[in-house]
């Protein structure tokens, strides 16, 4: 039976559509602190046809796809132009990944990627591999992107082609089209990963996020986790580690930093983080949230026992399972809070929250009482009552 190239076209065109277009519903009955959505926001899916498959007819007779895509993931966020902007990481069946960009005008639903993926410019060292960015609106114009570069690890032995060390690339844009390459952030470690620009200045200097993966920026010129003041950050988080044997969430193997705090009135920085854990099962990956002071964002003032968002369902399986991963979110004028977080390193969903209940959980005290019983509960027949 002969090939209907046009077919199998159009049939390939309905189903990207319709994958598009397809609406969102928020799931019912959340936890009060935040809303999870049905359908993830971007799959490897919802790549352009046109990335993925040839659609002349002559070179491509069977409509094989011939760059195929392995997973959407590990997105940067941002609110631009009206829009909600995602940077997002695409992996190839080669397992190499490119930045793309996609919009929504919504934040939760029917993202469409821009025609052309991000071109990245390079220093003088070559990239072999650039993923997971963050994104900064600064107070200096500028946007930036904060991600890790992979290079060849020089030291590896003849024949190791996995090793790699892991740099934080930094590139910065007016539009998310055209961006600049600035030096890689200073660092003593060859594995920086997990740094994120915050988007004001301290003292007409620096500020740095805390955590041990860090940045700020001043005239192009950027601090990293050697900065004065990330170093009390960890000097303190030392000192709490070994005034406490109690383990959580956010005192486990490691922990990293996610998207770009946001200003949270006069109670402080907002952060959402992931924290790692091993367990029987291997590594669990989860997200939580944590206050910073406003004028030293170094000094964390409140951090919950546990964690804020886990994988669940269906999140649990992917690339590499029990992963829940942010480093993008978009805080609207309205209070509206959009976390953009992957599961399992496959696909990328989105949980909605709002200004005043993202803050709540990260202020709940460790330990808490629980409450009695409400009054209209009281008196309610037992089971065995006829």
């Amino acid at each position: 039976m002969a090939f209907d190239f046009e077919k199998a076209l159009r049939r390939k065109i309905d189903q990207h559509t319709k994958l598009v277009e397809r609406k969102n519903r928020r799931v019912k009955d959340g936890n009060g602190i935040f809303d999870r959505w049905e359908s993830p926001v971007l799959t490897a899916s919802h790549t352009p046809l046109f990335w993925r498959y040839d659609l002349d007819p002559r070179r491509n007779p069977f409509l094989q796809e011939r760059l195929g895509v392995n997973c959407v993931f590990n997105a940067g966020a941002i609110e631009w132009n009206g829009k909600v902007c995602l940077v997002a990481r695409v992996e190839g069946h080669d397992r190499k990944s490119f930045f793309a960009v996609a919009e929504s005008d919504n934040g939760v639903d029917s993202f469409r990627f821009w025609d052309h993926p991000v071109v990245m410019p390079e220093t003088e060292v070559p990239d072999t591999n650039v993923y997971d960015m963050r994104l900064t609106a600064h107070e200096d114009g500028w946007i930036y992107g904060i991600f890790c570069t992979e290079r060849k690890d020089p030291q590896a032995p003849p024949g190791d082609a996995s090793s790699a060390v892991a740099q934080a690339g930094i590139a910065r844009t007016k539009d998310l089209v055209k961006w600049e390459r600035l030096p890689d952030l200073k660092s003593q470690s060859a594995q920086q990963r997990n740094v994120v620009l915050h988007p004001e200045l301290v003292r007409a200097a620096t500020r740095s996020t805390p955590g041990r993966r860090t940045a700020s920026s001043r005239r192009g010129r950027a601090a990293g986790s050697a900065s004065p003041c990330a170093r009390r950050w960890r000097r303190r988080r030392s000192a709490r580690r070994r005034s406490s044997t109690r383990r959580s969430t956010t005192r486990s193997r490691r922990s990293r930093t996610g998207p770009a705090p946001r200003a949270q009135d006069p109670k402080g920085w907002l952060h959402v983080a992931h924290g790692v854990r091993n367990t029987a099962a291997g590594l669990r990956y989860v997200l939580y949230a944590l206050l910073c002071d406003l004028e030293d964002p170094s000094r964390v003032v409140a951090r919950p026992s546990g964690f804020f968002l886990a994988p669940e369902g269906d999140e649990r399986v992917g690339d590499v399972s029990n992963v829940a991963f942010c480093n993008g979110a978009v805080m609207k004028a309205t209070g509206e809070v959009f976390i953009y977080y992957a599961s399992s390193d496959t696909r990328t969903h989105v949980a909605t929250t709002t200004v005043d209940a993202s803050s709540t959980t990260s202020c709940t005290p460790r330990r808490t009482r629980c409450a009695p019983p409400p009054a209209w509960s009281r008196g309610w027949p037992s089971s065995t009552a006829t």
